[in-house]
């Protein structure tokens, strides 16, 4: 069920639209006009793309993000919603035509006289827009956006399916149109991305929780996502070609790179509902594939949960059709999705991987822990469940009284799960706990 709207809501859409409309012809214009005088303005072609056909009737879903551009603002259901997705809107705005004036592209093929209405259609769009600015597409970009806005509001079939068709048919337009090449698209979806990740439609947004680590180890972490990311960024463009793609998991690792040192845990967006953000899923993909394919691989000899005490289990995140026996699950991974039923409880405490949780966490998941073992068995996990989730288990047993100490709790633990790694940093935050009286 739908949140109720907050009053005031639609004179809101209308004030941003009123300054991102002619914000966006104005900025998009000039840097049209620029480039069109520029005498190094190069371009990127895939040999494939001369095969790519010229379907006029695409116009159509072409044009039609204008519209759906302006009805995306129908379906905020908050002020904060309201504004982050025009932030949103705004900043693929900026970020893309700042890449037109950086990087400027231009698009080859020379497209035909046309006539009818779709001709018409063509005529009045090369009117404004000229064959410049192409990587990170802007279509694509504000498509991301509003397609993530629409997705969130419309549920009900097959309004929803309908919906998902033909926004997909507007990212295709862009080739079909003969108005972009094929760079432009997956730069301009990443831009789009990235713009949503900026803008999250609820929760703390990113800049508000950076801030720079002080812990040795996170930036030694961190030092080693930057060089990954840097190699692939490298051979991108030593490469070229297909090689492009490797664009993508460079930005992945660059991003876990800034979550060590500056955004934290909160950087990879894993919501209370134990899913990551759409954003934060496509920025991500590359690192995530590899992380998911280390937890499976680290834990294929052992992939059940082990109990630890009084029907708490401690155990690797739960993928689909696992963890299904528990009444709750208690999760410290921030950058793997947890697959939750509707019949579970589910709490989140979100701790980078190879980082020791600080006390007050510890403290929060001990609690947490102690109020869902009164429901039933619990599952305390993170991407492995050796170290993250095992000093939140120690923890539990040392704040309910059931360890003296923590020394006590770790070899407790350990007979249950023999490979679960605590190290200093671990038994420090630990030692810093009391028992309850």
């Amino acid at each position: 069920m739908s949140l109720p709207r907050e009053p005031g809501l639609i004179r809101r859409g209308v004030f941003w639209l009123l300054l991102l409309g002619p914000l966006f012809f104005l900025s998009y214009g000039l840097a049209n006009h620029y480039t069109a005088g520029r005498s190094d303005v190069g371009s990127l072609v895939f040999g494939w793309e001369h095969g790519m056909p010229l379907w006029p009737w695409t116009i159509i879903p072409y044009w039609s993000i204008d519209l759906l551009y302006g009805l995306s603002f129908l379906l905020p259901r908050t002020r904060q919603e309201m504004d982050r997705h025009a932030l949103a809107l705004l900043s693929a705005q900026v970020i893309s035509v700042s890449c037109f004036l950086l990087w400027p592209l231009r698009f080859t093929f020379e497209r035909p006289d046309l006539d009818g209405l779709f001709g018409w259609l063509f005529d009045v769009l090369m009117g404004f827009d000229k064959p410049f600015n192409q990587a990170p597409s802007l279509h694509i970009a504000l498509l991301v956006v509003i397609w993530t806005m629409f997705a969130r509001h419309v549920q009900h079939q097959p309004w929803r399916w309908l919906m998902h068709g033909w926004m997909a048919l507007i990212g295709v337009s862009v080739l079909t149109t003969w108005q972009h090449h094929f760079i432009d698209v997956p730069t301009g979806a990443l831009a789009g991305f990235a713009c949503l990740w900026l803008w999250p439609c609820q929760g703390r947004l990113p800049f508000q929780a950076a801030h720079l680590a002080r812990d040795a180890k996170r930036w030694k972490i961190a030092g080693c996502y930057a060089v990954g990311a840097l190699l692939c960024a490298l051979a991108a463009v030593a490469l070229g070609g297909t090689g492009l793609w490797l664009s993508w998991p460079a930005v992945s690792l660059g991003l876990v790179a800034l979550n060590y040192t500056v955004f934290g845990a909160g950087g990879f967006q894993k919501g209370s509902d134990g899913h990551l953000s759409n954003a934060g899923r496509w920025l991500l993909a590359p690192y995530l594939a590899g992380t998911w394919l280390n937890s499976r691989m680290w834990t294929r000899r052992h992939p059940q949960a082990d109990e630890v005490c009084d029907g708490v289990y401690l155990g690797r995140i739960p993928g689909r059709g696992e963890g299904e026996q528990f009444a709750a699950i208690v999760d410290l991974c921030a950058e793997l999705p947890c697959t939750v039923l509707a019949t579970q409880d589910y709490l989140h405490f979100p701790t980078l991987d190879l980082i020791a949780p600080d006390g007050i966490l510890l403290q929060q998941a001990a609690n947490a822990i102690e109020h869902c073992h009164a429901k039933g068995p619990v599952l305390v996990c993170c991407a492995l469940g050796y170290s993250r989730s095992a000093s939140a288990v120690a923890a539990w047993l040392v704040v309910t009284g059931r360890c003296d100490d923590a020394q006590q709790a770790e070899s407790l633990i350990r007979k249950a799960r023999p490979g679960i790694v605590l190290r200093n940093a671990h038994r420090q935050a630990l030692q810093q706990l009391g028992a309850q009286p």
